[in-house]
């Protein structure tokens, strides 16, 4: 393996996204929290982030997927 291939991927080439979501409404992407390459760590990520703010609402996505949805748990 070259050291080309051996670098890591820019975070905005990760497929997985956590974001969290605006104040009171709820309207609005107020940050994306991580990315991640694995959809196994971005679970971990999204619980995460719940757990620190039960009172937002926080999204997992791939691409323009919605992979989970802390309103809808």
């Amino acid at each position: 393996m070259s050291a080309d291939e051996s670098r890591a991927a820019p975070a905005e080439d990760l497929p997985y996204r956590v974001e969290l979501w605006g104040d009171g409404d709820g309207h609005g992407i107020e940050r994306v929290v991580a990315r991640a390459a694995s959809v196994q760590l971005a679970h971990a990520i999204f619980r995460a982030v719940r757990n620190e703010h039960p009172e937002r609402r926080i999204i997992l996505r791939e691409g323009e997927r919605i992979v989970a949805d802390s309103r809808e748990e």
